[in-house]
Order: C-alpha cells, then sequence, then structure tokens
C-alpha cells in the first residue's frame, strides 16, 4: 500500500513519541538525583542499536520522519546513561563529558561509514549486510528490555524506570510500526524491529501492574478501610499504653507508585525507621 501521506504522518508521530520517550525518565532522574534501578547496560544497548536502526532505515529509504529517529534514540540514550554514572558512581560533569562525548563521536562516524558502505551493496543487489543491520539494530533493542526483565525477576518489582516512558516509547514503536504498511513496498524486517520491542513493552507492563499497581490498589483499600472501621473501646486500648509495650507507629512512605517506579532499597527503610525510634527515644 503506497499511501505516502500516510506514511509520513505516521512515521513523524512515532519519532515524536521516541524524540520524547527518554525525557520523563531523564526528568525522574533529576528530579530524585539518583538513577536506582535503572540499568545502564540498558541504555548503552538501545544507544548503539541507534545506529544500525538509522542505516537500515536511511539506506532503506524509509520517510524523513523514521530517518531521523534512531539518532535522536542514540542521543537520549547516552544522556540517559551517563545520568547513571554521573549520580550513582559520583562521576564529576567534566568526565561525563569526556567519556560520552567521544562515544558519541565514534558512533556518529561508524554510521556514516556504514551508510555509504551499505548504499553500494545495496546497488548490487546484495541483501545481506541490510539483513544484518536490522536483524542487530532489533537484538539491541529486545536486549536492553530484556535487562530490565532480569532485575524483575531479581526484584519482584518494576523499579527504576518511569511507567510514562514505557507508555510512550511502546507508542512510537506502533505508529512507526503502522507507517511501514503505507510505505511503497512492505518491509518485513522493519516490523521485525518495531514489532520486537513494542512486545517486550507490553510485557513490562504486565508486570509493572502484577507487582506495583496491585499492591498501590490493595494499600489504598486497606487504608480507605482502615479509616472508614468504627472505633471501639478495644481498638483504643492498646494505644493508651503504646509507649508501656514499646509500640511506636511510623509513616513509611510508599515503595512504589503509578507513574514512577521505586527508588528506595528496603535498607533505606529500615534506616529510616531506626532513626526516627531513635528521635522518638530522645524525646521521651
Amino acid at each position: 500500500m503506497d499511501v505516502p501521506a500516510a506514511a509520513n504522518a505516521l512515521g513523524t508521530l512515532g519519532a515524536v513519541c521516541w524524540s520524547i520517550q527518554l525525557i520523563p525518565q531523564i526528568i525522574v532522574n533529576y528530579r530524585r538525583h539518583n538513577a536506582t534501578g535503572l540499568q545502564p547496560s540498558m541504555m548503552m544497548l538501545w544507544a548503539w542499536a541507534g545506529v544500525p536502526l538509522g542505516v537500515y532505515n536511511i539506506v532503506k529509504g524509509f520517510n524523513v520522519a523514521l530517518r531521523i529517529q534512531p539518532q535522536i534514540l542514540t542521543l537520549l540514550s547516552l544522556i540517559t546513561w551517563i545520568q547513571c554514572y554521573y549520580y550513582e558512581r559520583k562521576w564529576t560533569v567534566q568526565r561525563s563529558l569526556l567519556v560520552v562525548v567521544p562515544i558519541a563521536a565514534v558512533m556518529g562516524g561508524i554510521q556514516a561509514g556504514l551508510i555509504i558502505a551499505l548504499r553500494i551493496t545495496e546497488s548490487r543487489d546484495i541483501e545481506w549486510p541490510m539483513i544484518l543491520m536490522a536483524a542487530l539494530s532489533a537484538a539491541l533493542l529486545a536486549a536492553g528490555v530484556l535487562r530490565h526483565y532480569w532485575d524483575i525477576y531479581v526484584h519482584r518489582t518494576v523499579r527504576g524506570i518511569s511507567f510514562i516512558f514505557v507508555a510512550i516509547d511502546a507508542a512510537g514503536d506502533v505508529f512507526s510500526l503502522v507507517s511501514l504498511f503505507f510505505q511503497p513496498e512492505l518491509d518485513v524486517m522493519g516490523i521485525v524491529i518495531y514489532a520486537t520491542e513494542f512486545v517486550l513493552w507490553c510485557g513490562v507492563f504486565a508486570c509493572g501492574g502484577y507487582y506495583n499497581f496491585l499492591p498501590w490498589i490493595k494499600r489504598r483499600w486497606s487504608n480507605r478501610a482502615a479509616k472508614t472501621a468504627p472505633v471501639t473501646v478495644e481498638d483504643e486500648s492498646p494505644s493508651s499504653d503504646d509507649r508501656g509495650n514499646g509500640i511506636t507507629l511510623h509513616n513509611i512512605p510508599s515503595s512504589s507508585s503509578v507513574f514512577r517506579t521505586a527508588s528506595v532499597t528496603s535498607a533505606s527503610l529500615r534506616a529510616r525507621t531506626m532513626t526516627q525510634r531513635g528521635d522518638d527515644s530522645n524525646m521521651e
């Protein structure tokens, strides 16, 4: 189906989503001044995925939006990657720039060289280099998301990653995928690239619903039930001698939220609780 207007419109929407997909995550990292749970390996894999994806989309002559899309992916992925080292390993701004700028330059040079080389092979009807670029980009994008699956398995929660970011990224995959159906020729490898990542993001959403959203709903219902429950004499009697029983109630913050996943470890919560207990004992 050759509908250039639809291909460009959908491709542009996909590029816009991919342009802003990591911005919520970058803002979250900046506001909380840490990148706990966010996998730097995922960000670096995505940054490198933009190289073969850019080569493939440009050499294949996809719409302009899909040609620009991988460059934005690489740039934002590198910014998020260096945030992990800046916040978690306490790198200075100078050291961070000295590391990330040369890496970005190398990626740009490799992509430019591959575009020139693969245009030559494409003109000679040699297909395997293009298939290799598509396979590499799909594998790197998938590997980046799969890195979070391991973190979810270990910690039994979706932590350190913004669900807004996941939703925007998945939407970008959908728009880009649909735009391919309006190209002059249906590109199967292009479909595989975007569909693979979309399916994996759906799995992350499912895990987030099970490990993060359902417990949040249960806490809300339990808190509401506790507020509406009638207070009896038996309920009040234990609280009157809390000092004698050594019982102290503390407001421990929720470890997760709907839009932003947990960045507070159990150890830090225990330390905060012990500090609060110490303060209470000093007041007594």
